[in-house]
């Protein structure tokens, strides 16, 4: 694996950082609120893409 596979995250260590379950972040990706790049059966998570999402949650509490 390189630099770029090793930064993705599971659905569990993205749960993990936003204090909620993988379901949660199963739900997220389904309901397209959140990316997920696909590697055949792995799903991983883009810190980028984790990183938009929480950006795109604070501005919907700011309004």
């Amino acid at each position: 694996m390189n630099n770029t596979t090793n930064s993705l995250l599971t659905y569990q260590e993205t749960g993990k950082l936003l204090g909620v379950s993988d379901r949660t972040i199963w739900q997220l990706v389904k309901d397209g609120k959140l990316r997920a790049v696909r590697f055949g059966r792995s799903v991983r998570i883009d810190p980028a893409d984790l990183r938009g999402f929480i950006d795109r949650a604070k501005a919907k509490d700011r309004i």
